[in-house]
């Protein structure tokens, strides 16, 4: 089998799932191993020019990225003024806001 680009886009994209995966399993026992963890899978995602999924790319602070689990190294809020979840990076005190909207409201 030859290694093209394409296999190893393919390769990288299962590590770095199979990491994150890992990551999230370990979280609670052993937080440095985790974090170790993502920090390899998002260097993997850096070389082979992958871009994370919506779901994985909320796993990081966006100010510090450093791995952030909710309840763990992240503080998570819900905001009533504007309807939105407020995430604290405990690492760094970053904050910053999802905006969501009620979809049981029905449009005038």
């Amino acid at each position: 089998m030859r290694i093209t680009r394409a296999n190893l886009k393919l390769l990288a994209r299962s590590r770095v799932d199979i990491l994150l995966a890992k990551s999230i399993e370990t979280a609670k026992e052993d937080l440095n191993l985790a974090k170790r963890q993502a920090r390899l899978s998002r260097q993997i995602c850096l070389k082979y020019n992958l871009r994370l999924l919506y779901g994985e790319k909320q796993l990081f602070c966006r100010k510090c990225k450093k791995f952030i689990v909710p309840g763990v190294t992240s503080r998570v809020r819900i905001g009533h003024s504007p309807k939105a979840i407020r995430i604290t990076c405990l690492e760094c005190g970053h904050t910053y806001r999802k905006l969501y909207k009620n979809k049981n409201k029905k449009s005038k």
